[in-house]
């Protein structure tokens, strides 16, 4: 079945593995994808990034990461730049993202990176989601 939005049925894929409490969830392998969740893992909202299988058969295994509560870690995660309304912003407007809890993850001409990476570079680009 084709999707339209892979990004965003990523960020869905992972906010309904966390909500039934799994360990591990399956997301078919894309470059952007890749990137987009060994920033998360980078900034500590899920545990682990490994990619399984070769050619068209690759995904990404995200391992979730949870408190000792077993409550998620993040508690929101946002498809910010959607299909019908792209999000773009410059590297002088960007601020911090829920007073610095946060977190925008933004894909510019250097990759894909946080924020604060992107200000402290001097790049803007597409917000692609945001996460706290």
């Amino acid at each position: 079945m084709p999707v339209n939005d892979p990004i965003a049925d990523m960020l869905t894929r992972i906010r309904n593995a966390v909500h039934a409490k799994h360990v591990n969830v399956l997301v078919p392998h894309s470059g952007i994808k890749e990137a987009l969740a060994r920033v998360l893992a980078a900034e500590g909202f899920v545990k682990e990034v490994d990619v399984a299988g070769e050619g068209v058969r690759k995904s990404i295994v995200i391992t979730l990461k949870y408190m000792p509560s077993g409550d998620p870690v993040f508690r929101s995660l946002e498809r910010t730049s959607k299909l019908g309304r792209r999000c773009y912003i410059g590297a002088s407007d960007i601020r911090p993202n829920r007073q610095g809890v946060g977190t925008a993850i933004l894909t510019t001409s250097k990759g894909v990176m946080k924020d604060v990476d992107a200000k402290r570079l001097g790049l803007g680009g597409e917000i692609l989601c945001t996460a706290w």
